[in-house]
């Protein structure tokens, strides 16, 4: 088949790579390819707003989506996502990102372009050598995979601590603060940081009811741990977590996470990945 590759648009491409993004998930339980609820919150971030989306390659056969490649928020970390029975789109994607995307990288302290791709995918990574890209095992990611086939126990909260779904509380100000802390940020809470955090709940597959904070004793927001929610794949992807350092040690992410898991899986999830 014919592969054509373009630049993203993403007024008429955001949806359609959510929907592709189920499709491929629901043909197979390998995380092969990215979760849709992080390509939604990826675009509700604020560290995604600066680079140039449009640099976005996606792949088509006769219209139909059959892989995209793109980064999160530095055009040099970049991520391929496939159709599993259209794995010769891969080379043309590739060699749309040498050409378009790279750039200078924090992590590797130099100008590069850098593609994650799974261990297990010895393909890939063949395709890839082919291109000119070199293995490194320093930089890499984990995914964890949690069964909602069993029983998940209740944490216990230290006296006056409380879990709150974003239903019952949703402080923006507080939110931004807790996962400003949470990820290690110094100094003042930017100013768009409650906007931001009011953006992401208007992504379509935001949910209050599953998002837990925990709450301190004098009303401050102790940990959050986001949840979503695929029906059609009966999936969950737990996306963020982060918990106020002054709060740490003592249990809240856990009971956070365990209290969104137990709805999540009341609702038909099979499995949590984070």
């Amino acid at each position: 088949m014919s592969t054509t590759v373009r630049h993203y648009d993403h007024a008429t491409d955001y949806r359609r790579v959510n929907d592709f993004l189920i499709d491929v998930s629901a043909r197979g339980s390998t995380f092969a390819n990215w979760l849709q609820p992080r390509w939604e919150y990826m675009h509700a971030h604020e560290y995604t707003k600066s680079p140039p989306i449009e640099r976005f390659g996606v792949a088509e056969e006769y219209g139909e989506i059959v892989g995209i490649i793109h980064f999160e928020h530095d055009p040099a970390l970049v991520y391929l996502q496939l159709r599993p029975d259209r794995r010769e789109a891969a080379s043309d994607l590739l060699a749309y990102a040498v050409e378009y995307l790279g750039g200078s990288s924090p992590a590797f302290e130099w100008e590069v372009i850098a593609l994650y791709v799974n261990d297990f995918d010895e393909s890939l990574g063949e395709i890839a050598a082919a291109h000119g890209f070199d293995p490194s095992a320093d930089h890499g990611g984990v995914h964890a995979r949690y069964a909602l086939d069993r029983t998940i126990p209740k944490t216990p909260l230290s006296r006056g601590f409380r879990l709150r779904s974003l239903t019952d509380e949703n402080d923006l100000a507080q939110i931004a603060g807790v996962l400003w802390r949470g990820f290690e940020h110094d100094g003042e809470i930017p100013e768009t940081g409650p906007a931001t955090q009011g953006e992401s709940q208007q992504t379509p597959g935001f949910r209050r009811d599953l998002t837990i904070v925990a709450v301190a004793p004098d009303g401050t927001y102790a940990s959050y741990a986001g949840m979503w929610f695929v029906p059609e794949n009966r999936v969950a992807y737990v996306e963020p977590v982060a918990t106020d350092p002054a709060f740490r040690r003592t249990g809240l992410a856990r009971a956070a996470i365990s209290e969104g898991l137990r709805r999540v899986a009341q609702l038909g999830a099979d499995v949590a990945w984070v």
